[in-house]
């Protein structure tokens, strides 16, 4: 049975792999991205084959699966858990965000810079096949093009996020042309998702509006209107990883990371589709220290590469993600 396949989008031919089944390690795997990546995961791989950990107790993890405890600034521990399951694969999500990481800016660099290394290390010594590591907007900053922001461009990021971040594209570079590891990259925009709370980042608004919405009637921002980001609704995010990690090598031409765009709006135009299914909801203002670190990233993003290597192509707009949002948080909600 082959295991590549073919697909034709716009006129032009994109060649994936088809993922076999295998072993794979996520970290940071209660966050955002990792609740929602590591159920993709499984339904490819099986649940046993999707090792998710994070620093959580195993016992305050509700989770159908395997789950290791790993501080994942502890390299023994990581080599470990990798040696007991065989691991190929990593998703390593594990990170402080934006607005976390300022509040302690050398811890910050310290776990998003060197666990990395970790693995890039482990993959040189081909411990491990492949990595995905994502990088984020936030390695822009005041200097860079804000409107439709090009794959290659200046950058100067003002926080220890975006500079942890774009010292980490360069790092996945070199391990790339150096030792020839197969590190691939996305840079995320603002991540929107209905089944993980928000966990400390500069687009979070964008989720707890939503919680608000539907619990208090009323939503108090800490960016001021008028601020524009780019966005992304989680299933577009976790089909990007999909697509990108089962493209062939041969045809990525970033090693770094690419860009991704998706959605670009303002907090009082999500409230005006909030409003659409709560009239009475109302919006206010309070910006807070993330106002200077919203207004050092673009605004849009222009993600043409990701289109032409491996055929990104995001679904989802603010109508269809408000009515998909709010419709799981009732159900949600009403749970709890």
């Amino acid at each position: 049975m082959p295991n590549r396949f073919f697909f034709i989008f716009g006129g032009q031919t994109y060649k994936y792999k088809l993922m076999e089944t295998e072993t794979v390690l996520i970290t940071g795997a209660l966050g955002q991205i990792g609740s929602e990546l590591a159920e993709k995961l499984k339904s490819i791989h099986g649940k046993e084959n999707v090792i998710i950990s994070d620093i959580r107790p195993r016992n305050e993890v509700d989770y159908d699966g395997i789950y290791e405890v790993i501080d994942v600034m502890d390299a023994d521990r990581i080599k470990e858990v990798i040696e007991q399951y065989n691991i190929k694969t990593v998703y390593h999500l594990a990170a402080l965000l934006s607005g976390t990481a300022e509040k302690n800016p050398l811890f910050g660099w310290k776990l998003n810079m060197d666990t990395l290394l970790t693995f890039l290390e482990l993959a040189k010594d081909k411990v491990i096949d492949k990595i995905f590591w994502p990088s984020s907007i936030g390695i822009y900053g005041p200097d860079t093009p804000k409107e439709m922001t090009p794959q290659n461009t200046l950058k100067t990021p003002s926080t220890v996020y975006g500079i942890s971040k774009l010292a980490g594209e360069y790092w996945c570079n070199y391990y790339h042309q150096r030792y020839g590891v197969d590190v691939r990259s996305v840079r995320f925009p603002g991540l929107i998702s209905w089944k993980t709370p928000a966990g400390g980042g500069t687009t979070d608004y964008a989720v707890d509006i939503y919680y608000k919405a539907l619990e208090e009637g009323k939503y108090t921002s800490f960016l001021k209107a008028g601020t524009y980001l780019p966005m992304l609704y989680m299933d577009d995010a976790i089909d990007a990883i999909m697509k990108l990690m089962t493209t062939d090598g041969d045809q990525l031409t970033v090693r770094t990371s690419y860009n991704l765009g998706g959605l670009s709006f303002e907090p009082t135009e999500l409230a005006e589709e909030i409003k659409k299914h709560i009239p009475d909801f109302t919006l206010d203002f309070e910006p807070d220290f993330r106002q200077a670190i919203a207004d050092s990233w673009p605004s849009s993003i222009d993600d043409q590469v990701a289109q032409a290597d491996w055929g990104y192509a995001p679904q989802y707009s603010i109508e269809k993600m408000t009515t998909t949002m709010l419709d799981n948080l009732k159900v949600k909600l009403a749970k709890n």
